[in-house]
C-alpha cells in the first residue's frame, strides 16, 4: 500500500528562490550516485549539495532509528525541511562546511561558493544513504524528484571494502542491532543474521547493506509515481553515458551536463572479479543472490 504523503503546502524559500521539485540522488554506497551528482552540480540551473553536516545528522538519525521518523510524523518532515533550508544557503561560510567529497565534485567559485544564487532554479542533494529516509523526504517535499542508481552488488561490496567511512558503521560502537531490529540500515532482517552478525565477515556485512538498500529501492519503485522516480543502472551510465544523461535531462525537464562525466573512472564495471576473493564472491552471492538475479546480474557460483 502506498503510504500517505503530506499534502499541506509548505513554501520553502532559499536564497530568494522557491524550492520546487528538489532532486535527491539515492543508492547504496559506491553505486555511482556521486557521478550523477557531478553532472548535476555542473549544470548551472541546479544547486547541489552533498554531506552538509546538518543534513547528515538528520539523515542518519532517521536512517539508523526509523522509529523516530514514524513517531514524529509531520515533525520529522519539518526537521528535514529545516535541515535543507540551511544546507542550500549559498554563502562562503555555508559552502565552507562542505566535506571534501562535495568539494571534489567541482564548480567552486573564487569566493568559495559552489553556485551563483542568481542562476539557481532547482535544488538537489546527494548526501550518502538518503535511500533510508525517502518517506521523510517525500513528506517534507511532496513534489520531489528522486533518482536511484542500481549497481552490481559485487562491485558495490568491492568498493565498500576499501572505504573506511563505510566500514566504520560495522564497528561494535556503531552497530545498533541491540536497539533496532530488524535493522534496514545494516540490512539485518532475521534472527539468524542478527545472531551471526558479530562474527560475520566484512564482505557479508557489506552484502547485507547492499541487499537491504535494493529491497528498499524495490519498495520505493512500487510506491512512487513514475514522474517522481527514475532508476538508472550504473553499468548503463558507464557504457551509454550520453543516452542516460539525455534520459535524466528529459525526466528532470532541465539540461544536465554530459561533459562532467568525460574522463571519469569510478572503478568500472565488473571490478569485483579482480578485487574480491573467491570466498568473498561466494559470501556475497549467498547473501544477495536473489537480488542479483532479479536485477539481471548473472551469478558466478553455481547453486
Amino acid at each position: 500500500m502506498t503510504p500517505m504523503r503530506s499534502t499541506s503546502p509548505h513554501i520553502l524559500v532559499v536564497n530568494g528562490t522557491k524550492v520546487r521539485r528538489p532532486v535527491f540522488l539515492l543508492g547504496a554506497p559506491h553505486s555511482g550516485t556521486d557521478l550523477l551528482a557531478r553532472a548535476i552540480r555542473r549544470s548551472t540551473a541546479f544547486h547541489l549539495t552533498m554531506g552538509r553536516p546538518n543534513v547528515v545528522r538528520t539523515v542518519y538519525a532517521f536512517a539508523r532509528r526509523p522509529s523516530i521518523a514514524a513517531e514524529r510524523g509531520e515533525g520529522a518532515a519539518r526537521v528535514m525541511r529545516d535541515a535543507y533550508a540551511q544546507s542550500w544557503q549559498v554563502t562562503p561560510e555555508g559552502c565552507g562546511e562542505c566535506p571534501s567529497q562535495c568539494r571534489e565534485l567541482g564548480r567552486i567559485g573564487a569566493d568559495g561558493t559552489c553556485a551563483d544564487p542568481r542562476g539557481v532554479q532547482r535544488f538537489a542533494d546527494a548526501t550518502p544513504d538518503l535511500i533510508y529516509s525517502t518517506d521523510v523526504l517525500l513528506d517534507a517535499f511532496p513534489d520531489a524528484q528522486l533518482i536511484q542508481v542500481i549497481r552490481d552488488g559485487r562491485d558495490v561490496v568491492a568498493g565498500m571494502l576499501t572505504d573506511d567511512r563505510c566500514l566504520a558503521w560495522f564497528r561494535p560502537g556503531f552497530a545498533n542491532l541491540d536497539e533496532v531490529f530488524p535493522n534496514p540500515f545494516l540490512g539485518v532482517e532475521d534472527v539468524t543474521e542478527r545472531v551471526r552478525w558479530p562474527v560475520a565477515g566484512v564482505a557479508v556485512k557489506c552484502a547485507l547493506r547492499w541487499r537491504g538498500s535494493i529491497r528498499l529501492s524495490a519498495k520505493l519503485r512500487a510506491q512512487t509515481p513514475e514522474d517522481q522516480l527514475l532508476t538508472v543502472r550504473y553499468e548503463d551510465l558507464m557504457t551509454r553515458p550520453r543516452d542516460i544523461i539525455s534520459d535524466i535531462s528529459d525526466y528532470l525537464g532541465q539540461r544536465v551536463s554530459r561533459s562532467a562525466l568525460y574522463g571519469i573512472d569510478d572503478g568500472g564495471v565488473g571490478v569485483w572479479q579482480e578485487n574480491l576473493t573467491p570466498k568473498q564472491v561466494t559470501q556475497v552471492e549467498k547473501i544477495a543472490g536473489a537480488e542479483l538475479r532479479r536485477l539481471g546480474y548473472p551469478l558466478s557460483v553455481r547453486e
